[in-house]
Order: C-alpha cells, then sequence, then structure tokens
C-alpha cells in the first residue's frame, strides 16, 4: 500500500499538522516541528505533544510521518562555530521527533562552503549524525538526496553511500529520495526504462533497505543542470512516468510519499492523480 501525503503547514502549532493533512485527503504528511528559518523556537509543550497525537489518532501511525529539520542546518559546515551551531539545532529536531513518538527526521546533509574537500564535508555530517544518535533514541536520522546545487553534498549516491557507511549505528540512517533533485543532479527518471536503470542503481550503490521516504516534485529545469526548482506532477521536465513507476512499484511501499509541488490548492488533485495512478 502507498502512504501518500505533503508537507502540510504546522502554523499555530504541531497539532494542526495532521488535521491539515487530513483535509487533503492524506493518509501521510510531512511537517516543520518548529519554524525553519529560525535557530531558536519555543519548546514543544505537553499539551502541544498530546494533541498532536491525538489528532493523528489511527490515521496517520508513526511510519507515515516525515518531519523535516531546519534549513539553517549545515552538518557539515567547516568552521566550528557554524558547525556547533547546527550541530545543537540538529540535536534539538530530533528530541523534538523523540517528544512528539515520530521515528524519523529528514534533513539535508550539509555544504562545504568551499572550504573543506567534499571528503572532508561527508566526514564532518556523518560526525554530526553520529553525535545526534548517540544522545537520542528510536529516532532514523532520514537523509536526503540534493540536487547538487552550489556546494550542497548528497546529490551522488555515491555520496550517501559514503555517509552511511561512517554511521556508527545503522539501524538509524535512512534515506529520502526527492525525484527533483534526483533528477536535476543528473540521474534520468524520463521514462519506465529510465527509471528502472536509476533506481536499480540507487539499490546497487545505497540499498532500498535504507529508503524511508519519498519526496515527489516535478521539475522546472532539466537533466542535470543542478538547479532546484519544484514544479507541479507533470509539467515539469520529469513527467508522469516517473510517478506511475513508483506507485506499482511495492518496493515503494509502507513509506511517506510526499509532495513538496509549490501550489498546496493542488495537493488534492495530485493526491487524487497518483492513487489513481496506482489502481
Amino acid at each position: 500500500m502507498k502512504w501518500i501525503g505533503a508537507h502540510v503547514s504546522a502554523s499555530g502549532g504541531v497539532q494542526n499538522a495532521p488535521q491539515n493533512a487530513k483535509a487533503i485527503g492524506a493518509n501521510a504528511f510531512a511537517l516543520f516541528t518548529k519554524n525553519q528559518r529560525q535557530w531558536n523556537a519555543p519548546p514543544l509543550t505537553a499539551e502541544g505533544i498530546t494533541a498532536f497525537q491525538t489528532n493523528c489518532g489511527e490515521e496517520f501511525s508513526t511510519g507515515h510521518i516525515l518531519p523535516h529539520d531546519s534549513y539553517l542546518i549545515n552538518l557539515g559546515h567547516p568552521e566550528p562555530e557554524g558547525l556547533e551551531k547546527s550541530r545543537s539545532a540538529f540535536l534539538d529536531e530530533m528530541q523534538r521527533c523523540e517528544q512528539l513518538g515520530l521515528d524519523r527526521l529528514n534533513f539535508h546533509p550539509g555544504s562545504h562552503l568551499r572550504k573543506c574537500t567534499e571528503d572532508e564535508c561527508v566526514a564532518t555530517i556523518a560526525e554530526s549524525i553520529n553525535i545526534a544518535l548517540s544522545k537520542t533514541n528510536g529516532v532514523i536520522a532520514v537523509i536526503e538526496n540534493t540536487a547538487g546545487q552550489g556546494s550542497n553534498m548528497g546529490y551522488r549516491f555515491e555520496q550517501i553511500a559514503q555517509m552511511i557507511e561512517l554511521i556508527e549505528d545503522k539501524s538509524r540512517v535512512g534515506v529520502c529520495i526527492d525525484t527533483c533533485h534526483t533528477f536535476t543532479s543528473g540521474y534520468d527518471l524520463r521514462t519506465t526504462e529510465a527509471c528502472a536503470a536509476t533506481f536499480d542503481e540507487f539499490d546497487r550503490i545505497v540499498g532500498f533497505n535504507y529508503l524511508k521516504g519519498m519526496h515527489f516534485n516535478d521539475s522546472k529545469k532539466d537533466l542535470g543542470t543542478r538547479v532546484d526548482r519544484h514544479h507541479s506532477l507533470g509539467e515539469g521536465f520529469i513527467g508522469l512516468d516517473c510517478f506511475r513507476y513508483i506507485m506499482a512499484d511495492d518496493r515503494f511501499n509502507d513509506m511517506p510519499l510526499i509532495l513538496e509541488t509549490p501550489d498546496p490548492a493542488r495537493w488534492p488533485e495530485e493526491i487524487k492523480l497518483l492513487r489513481n495512478v496506482e489502481r
């Protein structure tokens, strides 16, 4: 079975996210557990945590919710002050997931800012993850592949595999594949054959056992441009065959499949489109 949703608003408190997901016909969702554009946020309250869990009810199980950390965090930061700030914020994000009873946290791995080598950045990212895992319990650190824009790491499957290799507790590391990022980083997804080749390569290099969620986005930019610009499903350079392929493939069952397409008003329509493809 496929679990389809979108990255919904948690404005007014995390307890509102499940209600916003229900309103668009989702059976999965993503959220920010704090303001994603600020370093600090008030702690979660006992009332907010209880309300979040109550609103999730039986409709949204833990394994079908994919929280995302702040965009400010750079776990591969080459400078001590920026790195320490990022590690502290990431730990807070992991602890928030613990408090909410969530079992995974999706994040962009980090950037070298052209101040260190890619290998050095990968090692720093892995060390950052290891530190957070050692101070938390039960939450999987889910590395999202990137488009490779600027100095962002994680745009090649080999880089993600390299990070995983350096993680001490491999039971608590996973991967989220973003279709737009995958495509613009250079992996073709435009046809059934292209999808088969790309996902076979992912399985060979990283392994489907690490896949803990996906972001569904078409792309406003062409193959290999390394620019991250999401588009509505079927309206970009990827097209619908990619999403038909994923919906028909059991390897993508039982994980959150999350829309991050640019028009929230179209999410109910896009969820219906994906469900019709699944049938």
